[in-house]
C-alpha cells in the first residue's frame, strides 16, 4: 500500500482507524504533539486492543489501520499481532515510527550525506546496521511503513541512519514513506531535507509534509494554525472521519491532540471504549451521528453559526469541542443530517473532498507546496532558498 492510497482514503468516514499503542517513546523531540517520553507509560490494555481489532469481519472492517504512538515499535509483538489480526479480516495496515531503533546504524552502501544529529548508542549484541529481529517481524507484518524525520527527530536519530534503515525495509518488500514536519513552506530545513530524500531514493520514497502545530511540547513555541474559516462559508473537517483509539482506550471521533488527550470527551466526539465496544458499534456511531455528518460536510464554525450561539473563541478545533453541550446544534444537525438523506450528504462531502486525490488533501491540510511529494516520482517542486512560496 503506497502513501498516496492511504491519504486518499482520509475523507471517507470510518475508512480508517488510528490505534495509539502507547505514549511511551525513547525520543524527546521538542515538537512532540503527544508529549511522549521514555517514562510515560500510558497505553491501552493490550488484550482489549486485540479483542477490538479481532472484532473486524470481512464485511465490516476499516480499509486502513494505522498503528502509532508514542513509539509503537517499543511493543513489536503487539504491533505484529494487531497487524496480523487486521489483515486477516481484509484491512490494510500501516505503522508510523520515530526510528529509535536505527540510531547508530552502520549499514554500508547508503548514499546519504553526513548527519547533522548526534549519534546515540546502538543495540548491544546486534550486527551493525541490522534491524532488531522483533522489530523487523513487526515491520514485515504491515502493508506500509512510515518514518518520522524532521529537525527535531534528527537531533536524536541522524538522517543517514534513518535512510539506511529505510533501505533495509524496502529490501523486505514493504512500501515505505517519510513523514516530515517543518515550520512551513519557507522553512530552509524542509527544502534541504526533501532534496536529500530525492537524491537518496531517486524519487521512489514518497513524503507527507506537515507543519508543526502548537500541541504537546510545541504548544509553548509553535505558531498558531492557519486563520480560521469564515463562519458564513462551509469548511468541512475530514479529520472527523477516522476514529482514534486514545491512550486510555477511549475511542474519539477525530485526531486533534486536545480531543485525544482531554477528559471528558465532548459527547459528540465520544465513540466508546475498546473495553466495552466492538468495531461494528464504533463504526455505526461514527457513520450515523448527525453532528459528525455535519462536521464532515460543513465544519464546526458554520454549524455553530447556523444553529448554535455563533462562533466561539479559540481555534477551529476549540469551537468544535464546544459544540458538545449545545442542544440547538444537535437539533439542527438532526433535522438536516439525520437518516438516509444525511448519509448521502456525508458521502457526497467525502467524494468532493477526495476529488483532487492525495495531493489535494495534503494541499488543504498539510504543507501545500510539498503536496506533490505524497506521490512517489511526483512532479518536481519549485526551487526554494527559504523564501515563502505561499
Amino acid at each position: 500500500m503506497e502513501l498516496a492510497e492511504l491519504v486518499a482514503r482520509r475523507p471517507f468516514p470510518a475508512a480508517g482507524l488510528l490505534l495509539g499503542l502507547t505514549r511511551r517513546c525513547p525520543l524527546s523531540c521538542a515538537h512532540c504533539s503527544t508529549g511522549s517520553g521514555l517514562f510515560t507509560r500510558q497505553e491501552p490494555d493490550a488484550g482489549q486492543l486485540e479483542r477490538f481489532v479481532g472484532s473486524f469481519t470481512a464485511e465490516n472492517r476499516p480499509d486502513v489501520v494505522m498503528l502509532t504512538g508514542g513509539e509503537p515499535l517499543l511493543l513489536p509483538p503487539l504491533a505484529e499481532r494487531l497487524s496480523t489480526l487486521a489483515r486477516s479480516a481484509g484491512s490494510r495496515t500501516a505503522l508510523l515510527s520515530g526510528m529509535f531503533f536505527a540510531r547508530g546504524g552502520a549499514l554500508p552502501g547508503s548514499r546519504g550525506g553526513a548527519s547533522r544529529g548526534r549519534r546515540g548508542g546502538g543495540f548491544p549484541g546486534r550486527r551493525s546496521g541490522a534491524i532488531p529481529p522483533a522489530i523487523l517481524r513487526a515491520i514485515r507484518s504491515v502493508d506500509h511503513f512510515s518514518a518520522s524525520l524532521d529537525v527535531h527527530h534528527e537531533r536524536e536519530v541522524p538522517r543517514a541512519d534513518v535512510f539506511r534503515a529505510l533501505h533495509l525495509v524496502r529490501e523486505e518488500g514493504v512500501a515505505v514513506s517519510l513523514h516530515l514536519t517543518g515550520t512551513g513552506a519557507s522553512d530552509p530545513y524542509l527544502a534541504d531535507l526533501t532534496r536529500a530524500v530525492e537524491k537518496e531514493f531517486d524519487g521512489r520514497v514518497p513524503c507527507l509534509v506537515n507543519e508543526v502545530r502548537p500541541f504537546g511540547r510545541a504548544a509553548s513555541w509553535a505558531r498558531a494554525a492557519r486563520t480560521g474559516p469564515d463562519p458564513a462559508a462551509a469548511s468541512p473537517c475530514p479529520m472527523a472521519a477516522w476514529p482514534v483509539v486514545a491512550f486510555d482506550g477511549r475511542v474519539v471521533a477525530c485526531c486533534n491532540q486536545d480531543t485525544v488527550d482531554r477528559r471528558p470527551v465532548p459527547p459528540h466526539l465520544d465513540l466508546g471504549h475498546v473495553a466495552e465496544d466492538d468495531w461494528a458499534t464504533v463504526r455505526s456511531r461514527a457513520l450515523e451521528s448527525p453532528v459528525l455528518r455535519m462536521l464532515r460536510t460543513v465544519g464546526p464554525t458554520h454549524l455553530a453559526a447556523r444553529y448554535g450561539s455563533g462562533p466561539r473563541p479559540g481555534s477551529y478545533c476549540d469551537g468544535c469541542r464546544a459544540l458538545g453541550g449545545d442542544e440547538a446544534v444537535a437539533a439542527g444537525a438532526q433535522a438536516v443530517a439525520g437518516g438516509a438523506a444525511g448519509a448521502l450528504l456525508d458521502m457526497t462531502a467525502a467524494m468532493r473532498g477526495s476529488r483532487e486525490g492525495a495531493q489535494g488533501i495534503v494541499r488543504r491540510h498539510g504543507c501545500a507546496v510539498y503536496a506533490p511529494l505524497v506521490v512517489a516520482g511526483g512532479p518536481d517542486l519549485p526551487e526554494t532558498d527559504g523564501r515563502d512560496l505561499r
